[in-house]
């Protein structure tokens, strides 16, 4: 399981964005919008555009929670498929299961859907499925097991929605704890502020 051992309360401060979605980073941008470090609030360094690509690239690994390694192979895949490399970049990122568990709000972030799937809490299709980069295919059913269904983190979290899904692309029967990833995502629909074609010029150099 890919893990970086940076602070996050760090890099949300450093990208200004809660980059793992868990609401505690929420806050602490609220009482600390400025970098870490002893100059963050006085000192911004100008980033060359090198800089900008790749700051951009460690936004969305960690995002994501990648490796370098990783991340790097998610890109070569996307280079070999039709259509934008950057979308088809972010399609598969956003198809992985550790993703979509977070995206069905199984889970109140990527980092704790990640442990979660790694320890069988879910099934697709009925079938256990323990890897976080699985990616799941439009019509594919992901459930929280029976036996999982009363886990204060998935509860806490499923808490948090309201009303219906704001994704098209999921739907989600809350009361069975069952979502359907219904299509792979187009990029508007990803509510992502990423830009990705910053990732594909840093690679092209």
């Amino acid at each position: 399981m890919a893990k970086s051992n940076k602070p996050k309360g760090k890099l949300v401060r450093k990208f200004g964005e809660n980059i793992f979605g868990n609401p505690k980073y929420d806050r602490l941008l609220n009482r600390k919008p400025y970098s870490p470090g002893q100059h963050g609030q006085s000192r911004r360094s100008k980033l060359s555009n090198y800089g900008i690509q790749l700051q951009e690239k460690q936004k969305i690994k960690f995002m994501y929670g990648l490796l370098e390694k990783q991340f790097r192979l998610t890109f070569e895949r996307a280079e070999k498929m039709k259509g934008e490399t950057g979308t088809n970049m972010l399609q598969i990122l956003e198809s992985r299961l550790d993703n979509v568990v977070y995206r069905l709000g199984f889970a109140p972030s990527r980092p704790a859907a990640r442990q979660l799937v790694s320890h069988k809490h879910f099934l697709v299709n009925n079938k256990i499925v323990n890897i976080s980069s699985f990616i799941v295919k439009p019509g594919d059913v992901i459930e929280v097991r029976e036996k999982s269904r009363k886990m204060d983190i998935i509860l806490e979290s499923m808490r948090r929605i309201k009303g219906d899904m704001d994704l098209s692309w999921l739907s989600l029967d809350k009361a069975k704890m069952k979502g359907t990833f219904n299509a792979v995502p187009d990029r508007d629909e990803m509510q992502l502020t990423i830009n990705e074609q910053l990732v594909v010029e840093l690679y092209s150099k």
